[in-house]
Protein backbone atom coordinates (compact mmCIF):
# COMPACT_ATOMS: atom_id res chain seq x y z
CA UNK A 1 0.00 0.00 0.00
CA UNK A 2 2.47 2.29 1.10
CA UNK A 3 4.46 1.72 -2.67
CA UNK A 4 1.36 2.26 -4.52
CA UNK A 5 0.56 5.74 -2.60
CA UNK A 6 4.04 6.36 -3.34
CA UNK A 7 3.35 5.42 -7.37
CA UNK A 8 0.24 7.22 -7.05
CA UNK A 9 1.70 10.58 -5.30
CA UNK A 10 4.37 10.40 -8.41
CA UNK A 11 2.24 9.80 -10.42
CA UNK A 12 -0.19 13.39 -9.29
CA UNK A 13 3.19 15.19 -9.02
CA UNK A 14 4.17 13.99 -12.70
CA UNK A 15 0.88 16.00 -13.62
CA UNK A 16 1.15 18.73 -11.87
CA UNK A 17 4.63 19.64 -13.36
CA UNK A 18 3.40 18.69 -16.80
CA UNK A 19 -0.06 20.73 -16.02
CA UNK A 20 2.66 23.69 -15.19
CA UNK A 21 5.11 23.37 -17.95
CA UNK A 22 1.73 23.44 -20.82
CA UNK A 23 0.38 26.29 -18.40
CA UNK A 24 4.26 28.75 -18.66
CA UNK A 25 4.37 28.03 -22.74
CA UNK A 26 0.64 29.05 -22.96
CA UNK A 27 1.46 32.06 -21.50
CA UNK A 28 4.41 32.59 -23.60
CA UNK A 29 2.53 31.92 -26.76
CA UNK A 30 4.83 29.17 -27.79
CA UNK A 31 1.94 26.48 -27.35
CA UNK A 32 -0.27 29.52 -29.38
CA UNK A 33 -3.42 28.11 -30.33
CA UNK A 34 -4.26 26.35 -26.71
CA UNK A 35 -7.44 26.14 -24.77
CA UNK A 36 -5.99 27.97 -21.27
CA UNK A 37 -7.70 31.06 -20.56
CA UNK A 38 -6.29 34.31 -22.11
CA UNK A 39 -4.18 36.70 -19.51
CA UNK A 40 -6.43 39.47 -17.79
CA UNK A 41 -5.94 43.21 -19.61
CA UNK A 42 -3.71 45.26 -17.53
CA UNK A 43 -4.42 47.06 -14.53
CA UNK A 44 -1.66 47.97 -12.81
CA UNK A 45 1.21 46.57 -10.50
CA UNK A 46 -1.04 44.41 -8.61
CA UNK A 47 -2.58 42.60 -11.82
CA UNK A 48 -2.60 38.99 -11.42
CA UNK A 49 -1.48 39.14 -15.22
CA UNK A 50 1.57 40.63 -13.81
CA UNK A 51 4.70 39.58 -12.05
CA UNK A 52 5.99 42.13 -8.68
CA UNK A 53 9.03 43.83 -10.61
CA UNK A 54 9.60 45.30 -7.25
CA UNK A 55 10.22 42.12 -5.25
CA UNK A 56 12.92 40.62 -8.44
CA UNK A 57 14.49 43.69 -8.35
CA UNK A 58 15.64 43.14 -4.61
CA UNK A 59 16.23 39.76 -5.19
CA UNK A 60 18.48 40.79 -7.80
CA UNK A 61 20.18 43.06 -5.87
CA UNK A 62 20.75 41.19 -2.86
CA UNK A 63 22.24 38.60 -4.95
CA UNK A 64 25.14 40.93 -6.04
CA UNK A 65 23.37 41.35 -9.75
CA UNK A 66 23.97 44.12 -12.06
CA UNK A 67 20.85 46.10 -11.87
CA UNK A 68 20.19 48.69 -14.38
CA UNK A 69 16.72 50.22 -14.92
CA UNK A 70 14.16 52.12 -16.57
CA UNK A 71 10.69 53.71 -16.82
CA UNK A 72 9.36 50.23 -18.86
CA UNK A 73 12.34 47.96 -17.72
CA UNK A 74 14.58 46.54 -14.98
CA UNK A 75 17.33 44.37 -15.85
CA UNK A 76 19.56 42.30 -13.82
CA UNK A 77 22.70 40.69 -15.63
CA UNK A 78 25.51 38.44 -14.42
CA UNK A 79 27.62 39.87 -17.21
CA UNK A 80 30.71 41.63 -16.24
CA UNK A 81 30.70 45.88 -16.73
CA UNK A 82 32.65 46.33 -19.92
CA UNK A 83 33.19 49.87 -21.11
CA UNK A 84 31.01 50.64 -24.21
CA UNK A 85 28.98 46.88 -23.51
CA UNK A 86 25.62 49.18 -23.98
CA UNK A 87 23.92 47.80 -21.00
CA UNK A 88 23.38 50.78 -19.35
CA UNK A 89 21.59 51.74 -22.44
CA UNK A 90 18.74 49.11 -22.78
CA UNK A 91 16.34 50.28 -19.79
CA UNK A 92 16.02 53.54 -21.93
CA UNK A 93 16.02 51.98 -25.60
CA UNK A 94 13.15 49.56 -24.51
CA UNK A 95 11.14 52.31 -23.20
CA UNK A 96 11.42 54.03 -26.39
CA UNK A 97 10.59 50.64 -27.92
CA UNK A 98 7.42 50.03 -25.57
CA UNK A 99 5.93 53.47 -26.76
CA UNK A 100 6.06 52.35 -30.46
CA UNK A 101 4.68 49.21 -29.51
CA UNK A 102 1.63 51.28 -27.87
CA UNK A 103 0.91 52.72 -31.05
CA UNK A 104 1.27 49.58 -32.84
CA UNK A 105 -1.25 47.88 -31.29
CA UNK A 106 -3.58 51.10 -30.41
CA UNK A 107 -3.02 50.93 -26.77
CA UNK A 108 -3.17 53.85 -24.43
CA UNK A 109 0.36 54.35 -23.25
CA UNK A 110 -0.85 57.15 -20.34
CA UNK A 111 -3.16 53.96 -19.19
CA UNK A 112 0.39 51.43 -18.37
CA UNK A 113 1.58 54.13 -16.38
CA UNK A 114 2.80 51.05 -13.57
CA UNK A 115 3.58 48.69 -16.26
CA UNK A 116 7.31 47.46 -16.16
CA UNK A 117 8.91 44.17 -17.08
CA UNK A 118 11.83 42.34 -15.46
CA UNK A 119 14.59 40.47 -17.71
CA UNK A 120 17.37 38.30 -16.97
CA UNK A 121 20.34 38.87 -19.39
CA UNK A 122 22.17 35.75 -18.36
CA UNK A 123 25.82 34.48 -18.60
CA UNK A 124 25.48 31.62 -16.55
CA UNK A 125 22.00 30.45 -16.13
CA UNK A 126 22.98 28.14 -12.95
CA UNK A 127 23.43 31.55 -10.76
CA UNK A 128 19.99 32.78 -11.29
CA UNK A 129 18.57 29.39 -10.88
CA UNK A 130 20.13 29.32 -7.47
CA UNK A 131 18.71 32.71 -6.35
CA UNK A 132 15.28 31.75 -7.28
CA UNK A 133 15.26 34.21 -10.66
CA UNK A 134 15.12 31.45 -12.85
CA UNK A 135 12.80 28.59 -11.70
CA UNK A 136 14.08 25.11 -11.03
CA UNK A 137 10.73 23.11 -10.85
CA UNK A 138 9.77 22.94 -14.66
CA UNK A 139 7.28 25.41 -14.87
CA UNK A 140 9.59 26.75 -17.53
CA UNK A 141 11.07 24.83 -20.30
CA UNK A 142 14.61 24.48 -21.54
CA UNK A 143 15.38 27.29 -24.19
CA UNK A 144 17.73 28.43 -26.41
CA UNK A 145 17.68 32.39 -26.66
CA UNK A 146 14.92 33.51 -24.77
CA UNK A 147 11.76 32.85 -22.79
CA UNK A 148 8.76 35.14 -21.78
CA UNK A 149 6.44 34.79 -18.71
CA UNK A 150 3.82 37.86 -18.43
CA UNK A 151 6.21 40.97 -17.87
CA UNK A 152 9.63 38.78 -16.59
CA UNK A 153 11.67 37.37 -19.15
CA UNK A 154 15.53 35.73 -19.83
CA UNK A 155 17.82 35.85 -22.25
CA UNK A 156 21.33 34.41 -22.57
CA UNK A 157 23.75 36.58 -23.16
CA UNK A 158 25.52 37.78 -26.77
CA UNK A 159 28.48 38.40 -27.90
CA UNK A 160 27.09 40.84 -30.81
CA UNK A 161 25.46 43.98 -29.18
CA UNK A 162 22.86 44.73 -32.04
CA UNK A 163 21.81 40.86 -31.87
CA UNK A 164 21.13 40.99 -27.94
CA UNK A 165 19.26 44.48 -28.30
CA UNK A 166 16.97 42.51 -30.82
CA UNK A 167 16.85 39.14 -28.36
CA UNK A 168 16.00 41.87 -25.19
CA UNK A 169 13.10 43.71 -27.48
CA UNK A 170 11.99 40.20 -28.78
CA UNK A 171 11.13 38.78 -25.08
CA UNK A 172 9.68 42.69 -24.59
CA UNK A 173 7.39 42.56 -27.14
CA UNK A 174 5.95 39.10 -25.18
CA UNK A 175 5.85 40.88 -22.01
CA UNK A 176 3.85 43.55 -23.86
CA UNK A 177 1.38 41.47 -25.94
CA UNK A 178 1.20 38.55 -23.05
CA UNK A 179 -0.26 41.42 -20.46
CA UNK A 180 -1.40 44.42 -22.44
CA UNK A 181 -3.50 42.58 -25.51
CA UNK A 182 -3.83 38.71 -23.69
CA UNK A 183 -1.88 37.36 -26.47
CA UNK A 184 -2.58 33.57 -27.13
CA UNK A 185 -2.06 33.33 -31.10
CA UNK A 186 -1.06 30.75 -33.35
CA UNK A 187 2.85 30.49 -33.03
CA UNK A 188 3.20 31.97 -36.92
CA UNK A 189 2.24 35.41 -35.28
CA UNK A 190 2.99 35.17 -31.77
CA UNK A 191 6.97 35.03 -32.93
CA UNK A 192 6.57 36.99 -36.06
CA UNK A 193 5.14 40.06 -34.44
CA UNK A 194 7.74 39.57 -32.13
CA UNK A 195 10.64 38.95 -34.91
CA UNK A 196 8.56 42.58 -36.70
CA UNK A 197 8.63 44.82 -33.81
CA UNK A 198 11.83 44.28 -32.09
CA UNK A 199 13.93 44.81 -35.40
CA UNK A 200 15.33 48.20 -35.32
CA UNK A 201 18.47 50.21 -35.58
CA UNK A 202 19.92 52.71 -33.38
CA UNK A 203 20.15 56.27 -35.35
CA UNK A 204 22.82 58.62 -32.39
CA UNK A 205 21.56 55.91 -30.06
CA UNK A 206 18.15 56.52 -30.30
CA UNK A 207 15.86 53.27 -31.34
CA UNK A 208 14.37 53.31 -34.74
CA UNK A 209 12.22 50.56 -36.01
CA UNK A 210 13.12 48.95 -39.09
CA UNK A 211 11.16 46.00 -39.57
CA UNK A 212 13.23 45.29 -42.65
CA UNK A 213 17.24 46.21 -42.32
CA UNK A 214 18.07 48.59 -44.82
CA UNK A 215 21.43 47.32 -45.25
CA UNK A 216 23.62 43.77 -43.40
CA UNK A 217 25.05 45.79 -41.17
CA UNK A 218 21.58 47.34 -39.04
CA UNK A 219 20.73 43.55 -37.85
CA UNK A 220 24.22 41.85 -36.87
CA UNK A 221 23.57 38.33 -37.02
CA UNK A 222 19.59 38.44 -36.98
CA UNK A 223 20.33 36.15 -40.48
CA UNK A 224 16.45 36.64 -41.07
CA UNK A 225 16.41 37.65 -44.78
CA UNK A 226 19.89 35.33 -45.77
CA UNK A 227 18.03 32.39 -44.17
CA UNK A 228 14.57 32.96 -46.64
CA UNK A 229 17.00 33.69 -49.31
CA UNK A 230 18.64 30.20 -49.15
CA UNK A 231 15.53 28.49 -48.65
CA UNK A 232 14.26 29.72 -52.17
CA UNK A 233 17.43 28.87 -53.38
CA UNK A 234 17.28 25.06 -52.19
CA UNK A 235 13.24 25.08 -52.82
CA UNK A 236 12.13 24.59 -49.24
CA UNK A 237 10.45 28.18 -48.73
CA UNK A 238 7.59 27.76 -47.38
CA UNK A 239 4.49 29.02 -48.57
CA UNK A 240 1.90 31.40 -46.51
CA UNK A 241 -0.57 28.34 -45.94
CA UNK A 242 2.53 26.82 -44.27
CA UNK A 243 3.50 29.56 -42.32
CA UNK A 244 0.10 30.06 -40.85
CA UNK A 245 0.50 26.28 -39.73
CA UNK A 246 3.88 26.92 -38.06
CA UNK A 247 3.51 24.09 -35.11
CA UNK A 248 4.43 24.70 -31.30
CA UNK A 249 8.06 24.58 -30.49
CA UNK A 250 9.91 25.34 -27.38
CA UNK A 251 12.77 25.87 -29.65
CA UNK A 252 12.19 27.23 -32.77
CA UNK A 253 15.29 27.44 -35.76
CA UNK A 254 16.19 30.59 -37.26
CA UNK A 255 14.11 29.47 -40.93
CA UNK A 256 11.09 28.98 -38.74
CA UNK A 257 11.36 32.92 -37.26
CA UNK A 258 12.17 33.96 -40.85
CA UNK A 259 9.47 32.92 -42.17
CA UNK A 260 6.78 33.99 -39.38
CA UNK A 261 8.74 37.68 -39.56
CA UNK A 262 8.14 37.37 -43.45
CA UNK A 263 4.56 36.61 -42.71
CA UNK A 264 4.41 39.28 -40.66
CA UNK A 265 6.28 41.82 -42.53
CA UNK A 266 4.23 41.43 -45.99
CA UNK A 267 1.08 41.37 -44.28
CA UNK A 268 1.65 44.66 -42.57
CA UNK A 269 3.39 46.38 -45.29
CA UNK A 270 1.92 45.40 -48.53
CA UNK A 271 -0.42 48.01 -49.29
CA UNK A 272 -3.30 45.38 -50.42
CA UNK A 273 -3.09 43.74 -47.19
CA UNK A 274 -2.32 46.24 -44.59
CA UNK A 275 -5.47 47.71 -43.88
CA UNK A 276 -6.94 44.38 -43.31
CA UNK A 277 -3.94 43.10 -41.30
CA UNK A 278 -4.39 46.55 -38.81
CA UNK A 279 -8.14 45.43 -38.66
CA UNK A 280 -7.30 42.22 -37.50
CA UNK A 281 -4.94 43.20 -35.11
CA UNK A 282 -7.28 45.37 -33.53
CA UNK A 283 -9.43 42.58 -32.32
CA UNK A 284 -8.76 39.39 -29.80
CA UNK A 285 -5.88 38.28 -30.18
CA UNK A 286 -6.55 34.28 -29.63
CA UNK A 287 -5.99 31.19 -30.93
CA UNK A 288 -8.97 31.85 -33.58
CA UNK A 289 -6.30 34.57 -35.30
CA UNK A 290 -6.20 33.19 -38.45
CA UNK A 291 -9.65 31.74 -39.16
CA UNK A 292 -10.69 35.43 -37.95
CA UNK A 293 -7.85 37.09 -40.46
CA UNK A 294 -9.48 34.57 -43.49
CA UNK A 295 -13.14 36.14 -42.19
CA UNK A 296 -11.98 39.61 -42.65
CA UNK A 297 -14.07 41.35 -45.56
CA UNK A 298 -11.44 42.76 -47.21
CA UNK A 299 -8.79 39.52 -47.25
CA UNK A 300 -7.69 37.60 -50.20
CA UNK A 301 -6.19 34.77 -49.44
CA UNK A 302 -5.67 33.64 -53.17
CA UNK A 303 -3.97 37.27 -53.46
CA UNK A 304 -1.76 37.27 -49.95
CA UNK A 305 -0.23 33.70 -51.04
CA UNK A 306 0.90 34.55 -54.15
CA UNK A 307 2.05 38.61 -52.66
CA UNK A 308 3.79 36.20 -49.76
CA UNK A 309 5.39 33.54 -52.50
CA UNK A 310 6.89 37.38 -54.33
CA UNK A 311 8.02 38.86 -51.22
CA UNK A 312 10.27 35.95 -50.66
CA UNK A 313 11.54 35.47 -53.80
CA UNK A 314 12.78 39.42 -54.21
CA UNK A 315 13.21 39.79 -50.57
CA UNK A 316 16.12 42.01 -49.94
CA UNK A 317 17.55 44.39 -47.48
CA UNK A 318 15.42 47.54 -47.44
CA UNK A 319 12.57 45.67 -49.26
CA UNK A 320 10.02 49.07 -50.49
CA UNK A 321 6.59 47.26 -50.31
CA UNK A 322 4.76 50.46 -52.16
CA UNK A 323 7.05 50.31 -55.00
CA UNK A 324 7.42 46.37 -55.35
CA UNK A 325 3.96 45.84 -55.29
CA UNK A 326 2.70 43.75 -58.19
CA UNK A 327 -0.82 44.32 -60.58
CA UNK A 328 -1.86 40.84 -60.63
CA UNK A 329 -3.39 40.39 -63.95
CA UNK A 330 -5.10 38.14 -66.04
CA UNK A 331 -3.80 40.17 -69.44
CA UNK A 332 -5.15 39.92 -73.11
CA UNK A 333 -4.04 37.57 -75.54
CA UNK A 334 -0.59 39.14 -77.50
CA UNK A 335 -1.51 38.63 -81.36
CA UNK A 336 -0.04 42.09 -82.35
CA UNK A 337 2.65 44.16 -81.93
CA UNK A 338 2.16 46.29 -78.33
CA UNK A 339 4.17 49.25 -77.11
CA UNK A 340 4.49 49.77 -72.87
CA UNK A 341 6.86 52.11 -70.73
CA UNK A 342 8.19 50.03 -67.82
CA UNK A 343 9.47 52.22 -64.87
CA UNK A 344 12.37 52.12 -63.39
CA UNK A 345 11.21 52.96 -60.05
CA UNK A 346 9.23 50.01 -59.96
CA UNK A 347 9.43 46.43 -59.26
CA UNK A 348 7.47 43.98 -61.62
CA UNK A 349 5.25 45.52 -63.66
CA UNK A 350 2.60 43.29 -65.74
CA UNK A 351 2.42 44.35 -69.39
CA UNK A 352 -0.70 43.41 -70.11
CA UNK A 353 -0.78 40.56 -72.67
CA UNK A 354 -1.08 37.29 -71.72
CA UNK A 355 0.95 34.51 -73.80
CA UNK A 356 0.15 30.76 -74.30
CA UNK A 357 3.25 27.95 -73.45
CA UNK A 358 5.32 27.42 -76.56
CA UNK A 359 4.32 30.80 -78.33
CA UNK A 360 7.22 32.92 -79.79
CA UNK A 361 7.62 36.61 -79.36
CA UNK A 362 10.02 39.31 -79.91
CA UNK A 363 10.60 42.39 -78.28
CA UNK A 364 12.67 45.50 -78.57
CA UNK A 365 13.55 48.16 -75.91
CA UNK A 366 14.56 52.13 -76.17
CA UNK A 367 15.57 54.85 -74.18
CA UNK A 368 17.40 55.38 -70.97
CA UNK A 369 16.55 55.79 -67.15
CA UNK A 370 18.10 56.42 -64.06
CA UNK A 371 19.53 53.74 -61.84
CA UNK A 372 20.38 55.67 -59.10
CA UNK A 373 23.62 57.50 -58.06
CA UNK A 374 27.83 56.46 -57.28
CA UNK A 375 28.20 59.77 -55.15
CA UNK A 376 27.64 62.41 -56.86
CA UNK A 377 27.21 60.96 -60.52
CA UNK A 378 23.82 59.92 -61.87
CA UNK A 379 23.89 56.63 -63.09
CA UNK A 380 22.33 55.91 -66.75
CA UNK A 381 21.36 53.06 -68.01
CA UNK A 382 19.63 51.25 -71.37
CA UNK A 383 18.34 48.24 -71.81
CA UNK A 384 21.27 46.05 -71.56
CA UNK A 385 22.12 47.33 -68.28
CA UNK A 386 25.64 48.94 -67.04
CA UNK A 387 28.44 46.80 -65.82
CA UNK A 388 29.43 49.10 -62.75
CA UNK A 389 26.81 47.33 -60.92
CA UNK A 390 25.56 43.95 -60.76
CA UNK A 391 22.28 42.34 -58.64
CA UNK A 392 21.79 38.93 -58.49
CA UNK A 393 23.95 37.94 -61.34
CA UNK A 394 22.98 40.75 -63.80
CA UNK A 395 24.15 44.20 -64.48
CA UNK A 396 21.93 46.72 -62.94
CA UNK A 397 19.23 48.40 -65.27
CA UNK A 398 18.94 45.85 -67.50
CA UNK A 399 15.88 44.61 -68.63
CA UNK A 400 13.83 41.65 -68.12
CA UNK A 401 10.80 39.75 -69.50
CA UNK A 402 9.20 36.95 -67.09
CA UNK A 403 6.17 34.81 -66.57
CA UNK A 404 5.04 33.37 -63.06
CA UNK A 405 5.08 29.74 -62.66
CA UNK A 406 6.17 27.00 -60.56
CA UNK A 407 9.52 25.71 -61.04
CA UNK A 408 10.23 22.48 -63.03
CA UNK A 409 12.31 21.32 -60.41
CA UNK A 410 9.81 22.07 -57.49
CA UNK A 411 9.49 24.93 -54.87
CA UNK A 412 6.94 27.96 -54.73
CA UNK A 413 5.74 29.72 -57.68
CA UNK A 414 8.33 32.62 -58.52
CA UNK A 415 8.92 35.18 -61.70
CA UNK A 416 10.79 33.14 -64.47
CA UNK A 417 13.39 35.16 -66.92
CA UNK A 418 12.72 34.26 -70.50
CA UNK A 419 14.11 36.69 -72.09
CA UNK A 420 16.33 40.07 -71.11
CA UNK A 421 18.32 42.98 -72.66
CA UNK A 422 17.97 45.13 -75.57
CA UNK A 423 16.13 42.97 -77.93
CA UNK A 424 15.78 39.18 -78.70
CA UNK A 425 13.29 36.45 -79.07
CA UNK A 426 12.01 34.17 -76.66
CA UNK A 427 9.13 31.47 -75.92
CA UNK A 428 6.44 31.65 -73.10
CA UNK A 429 7.55 29.03 -70.51
CA UNK A 430 3.43 28.94 -69.45
CA UNK A 431 0.34 29.86 -69.69
CA UNK A 432 0.35 33.67 -68.24
CA UNK A 433 0.91 37.31 -68.57
CA UNK A 434 4.10 38.26 -69.34
CA UNK A 435 5.70 41.30 -66.51
CA UNK A 436 8.67 43.23 -66.80
CA UNK A 437 11.22 44.81 -64.98
CA UNK A 438 14.25 46.91 -64.39
CA UNK A 439 16.86 44.87 -63.00
CA UNK A 440 17.27 46.90 -59.61
CA UNK A 441 17.59 45.78 -55.67
CA UNK A 442 14.17 46.18 -54.58
CA UNK A 443 15.44 48.73 -51.43
CA UNK A 444 17.03 51.10 -54.07
CA UNK A 445 13.99 52.07 -56.59
CA UNK A 446 13.06 54.95 -54.81
CA UNK A 447 16.12 57.24 -56.55
CA UNK A 448 15.45 55.69 -59.84
CA UNK A 449 13.63 57.60 -62.49
CA UNK A 450 12.41 57.37 -65.95
CA UNK A 451 12.01 54.41 -67.66
CA UNK A 452 12.32 52.24 -70.90
CA UNK A 453 9.76 51.53 -74.23
CA UNK A 454 9.30 48.17 -75.35
CA UNK A 455 7.54 46.92 -77.95
CA UNK A 456 6.68 43.17 -77.78
CA UNK A 457 5.23 41.23 -80.59
CA UNK A 458 4.15 37.38 -81.43
CA UNK A 459 6.39 35.49 -83.85
CA UNK A 460 4.40 33.71 -86.47
CA UNK A 461 4.96 30.26 -86.66
CA UNK A 462 7.47 28.75 -89.07
CA UNK A 463 8.38 32.37 -89.74
CA UNK A 464 12.05 34.07 -89.06
CA UNK A 465 11.15 37.34 -89.22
Amino acid sequence: MTQRRDEQAGSLQARRSTLRLIGAMLACGILGGGASPAAPPFVGAESPAMVDVGRLEATARRAGLRVVSGDRLVLATDRPPRDGDGIDDLPRIFTAAFERWCDHFQVDAGATAGWRAFGCLMADRERFRAVGLLPADGTIPDFANGYCDRNRFWLVDQANPAYRRHLLLHEGVHAFTLTLRSLATPTWYTEGIAELLATHRLEEGTFVPTPIPRHAGEAEQLGRIEAIRQLRISGASPGLAEVFATPPSARHDIPAYAASWAATAMLSGHPAHAETFRQLEAGPLDARLTERLAELPGWDGERAARDFDAFTDELDHGYDFARSSIEWTDGLPLTTRERLTIAADRGWQSSGWSLSKGQRAAFRATGRCQIGRAGAIELESEADGISLRWYRGRPAGRLLLAQWAAPADGGRPRFEVIAEGRAGRFIAATDGVLYLKINEPPGELADNNGGLDVEIGPIAPNTSR
